[in-house]
């Protein structure tokens, strides 16, 4: 009955949204990739948003019931039926009276299974395409056959674009740059070296402070295009993982018709994503790299990568959740990335089952066994870390959704008071489950 339902809802809705770009005729910008996606979604809507009237996606509403309420600017009604009811009635007021409706709409397009961006773009055409960054074991692999039919799935996003249409890729990525012979649109590349127009350079970690008191507060890096240039400065969030996203809204602005200049003043006031590789000060003088919102092999790869780099007076300590769907690829990821961990961290929690093959890594990869502690529950993990913090410290905190690593967060975070506003998953159907 319940799913009887919710094909209903997403019917409706559905046509609804059909109905409101048959309207209202805003320009689609539609981003999808293995990483990176809401990152790249959210720097594109800071870019846009100073320029022209545009709404996002909200976190990551990505499936056929996030886009649809997205288009139609309507909350998740999750398993309350009158909040359904109220979002379809709002919907039928959107079509039938006059409104002020953006003018753009940056979409995320996610790919849990075969066919989800191909029923997307059966009715849902973009003008601009962005593919993020692939992987070669990507997130949901599990219901794939194999990597290369998730990246057969990605690109639907190109072929389906406007004849008019711009794709926008990321030219560092070997298996994004071919799917620039996908579509007769226009291209625009963005990356580190040529072929990319939007070319990035410098990138490194900044900090503030005196002394033995500095820490890291955010990235800077150098971007060009032709004989544009402007030094970009990004607070609040560590990594590539920051540089590449805020790469991809530049070059969709500049698509937009934007100057360098103009794109990068807009940065000035871009707040990066929570829960995806954000600065939050932790307990007793310790910081904290909230990554809790999901994870997977290449994220976790570069979010280890990212506490190698950070200096700090303190331990290096990461609290690494299971990575799910990852089917066949899921033990020897695992220890793939306890190998990693073992290189970079003092100290290495392991919260889940599938974490204990992380353990397995480490152990593998030299780190002592006295370093390392496991649980099954990320809040017990939490309490644990937080008896074990020291000034200095810096923590990565990383798993996939459904180990609720933002539970650890809660823990050990300075300012719990402000979880609200700092972490993800605080709205209140998720703190029921």
């Amino acid at each position: 009955m319940k799913s009887l339902l919710k094909l209903l809802v997403v019917f409706v809705i559905t046509w609804q949204a059909k109905l409101v770009l048959r309207k209202y005729k805003p320009k689609i910008v539609a981003v999808t990739g293995s990483v990176g996606k809401t990152t790249a979604k959210d720097a594109i809507f800071s870019v846009l948003s100073s320029s022209f009237f545009v709404r996002k996606s909200e976190k990551s509403f990505n499936t056929e019931i996030g886009v649809p309420l997205t288009i139609l600017g309507q909350p998740n009604g999750w398993k309350n039926p009158f909040a359904w009811i109220v979002n379809i009635i709002e919907g039928f007021a959107l079509l039938l009276l006059p409104n002020h409706y953006p003018k753009i709409l940056v979409l995320e397009a996610g790919a849990e299974r075969p066919g989800d961006i191909e029923r997307l773009t059966s009715w849902l055409k973009p003008d601009v395409a962005v593919i993020t960054r692939l992987a070669k074991v990507p997130v949901h692999v599990e219901f794939f056959s194999g990597p290369e039919d998730v990246y057969r799935e990605k690109s639907v996003l190109i072929k389906e674009l406007k004849s008019n249409g711009t794709a926008v890729l990321n030219s560092d990525d070997e298996d994004i740059l071919p799917m620039r012979d996908l579509t007769t649109g226009k291209i625009v590349l963005y990356g580190t070296m040529p072929p990319a127009e939007v070319i990035a350079s410098g990138y490194k970690i900044e900090y503030e402070g005196d002394g033995k008191g500095r820490a890291p507060v955010g990235v800077s890096f150098d971007v060009s295009i032709g004989k544009e240039f402007e030094n970009i400065l990004i607070r609040g969030g560590l990594g590539v993982q920051q540089m590449y996203p805020i790469l991809s809204a530049i070059a969709v602005g500049k698509a937009m018709g934007l100057s360098l200049e103009k794109i990068a003043k807009s940065l000035g006031n871009h707040e990066t994503t929570k829960g995806r590789m954000k600065i939050v000060g932790g307990l007793k003088n310790t910081l904290i790299i909230d990554d809790t919102y999901n994870s997977s092999p290449l994220a976790l790869e570069e979010a280890l990568n990212t506490l190698h780099a950070i200096r700090t007076r303190g331990r290096k300590i990461a609290v690494l959740g299971d990575m799910l769907e990852l089917g066949v690829f899921s033990t020897p990821e695992h220890k793939k990335a306890g190998e990693h961990a073992a290189k970079v961290v003092n100290k290495l929690f392991t919260v889940g089952v599938r974490a204990r093959h992380i353990t397995e890594g480490a152990l593998m990869g030299g780190l002592p066994e006295n370093d390392i502690l496991q649980f099954e529950d990320s809040k017990r993990a939490g309490k644990e870390l937080e008896l074990m913090l020291a000034p200095g410290d810096v923590v990565l905190v990383k798993g996939s959704q459904g180990i609720r690593m933002e539970r650890v967060m809660e823990e050990i975070m300075a300012e719990p008071e402000r979880k609200d506003e700092l972490l993800v998953r605080q709205d209140r159907e998720w703190l029921r489950r």
